[in-house]
């Protein structure tokens, strides 16, 4: 007797507009930029499991780069060993369906990650709010960057949460 096997989608990562109800959960008292990626992985997972997909799960040589990035910007991060953080970044928020990472910069930034449960994904944004001409030219200069460093991480995390999945299921 052979099983059959239901062949798996490979995930994706797309850019999407960010919900209101999810732009709603921000602590910025001012949004002047926000992107969001809805990932596609066919996993059911917490916001907690995704941060830990998305960010503590990520090769250490990438953490170390994305700390470094962060501190370039002025973000003040706590220790990035810490339980009580992740990767430096403070909860703001965490609620069933969601957590909210928040660190501000002394070059006049303030920055929010979310996460997002969504039915075999995850939903990603970043809210950063600018408050002089500086904070807003350095955030100029990085954009395109920023957005391609987020597809990485988020589809490497997708693809490790399939392939843990489809292992598990085995």
């Amino acid at each position: 007797m052979t099983g059959t096997r239901q062949a798996r989608s490979a995930p994706t990562v797309t850019q999407i507009s960010l919900p209101a109800d999810a732009r709603a959960l921000s602590k910025l008292p001012r949004i002047d930029y926000e992107d969001a990626f809805m990932v596609s992985a066919g996993v059911e997972h917490t916001p907690q499991q995704w941060v830990r997909a998305v960010i503590d799960d990520a090769p250490a040589r990438v953490r170390a780069r994305l700390f470094v990035g962060w501190l370039a910007l002025g973000l003040k991060l706590g220790p990035p060993w810490s339980s009580r953080r992740v990767l430096g970044w403070r909860v703001a928020r965490s609620e069933p369906g969601w957590l909210l990472l928040r660190a501000d910069s002394w070059l006049g930034l303030r920055g929010e990650l979310l996460f997002g449960r969504q039915p075999n994904g995850l939903l990603f944004a970043t809210l950063v709010q600018q408050t002089n001409p500086a904070a807003r030219a350095a955030w100029a200069r990085i954009t395109d960057t920023h957005q391609h460093v987020v597809r990485s991480l988020l589809m490497h995390a997708a693809n490790r949460e399939q392939a843990a999945e489809v292992g598990a299921h085995s």
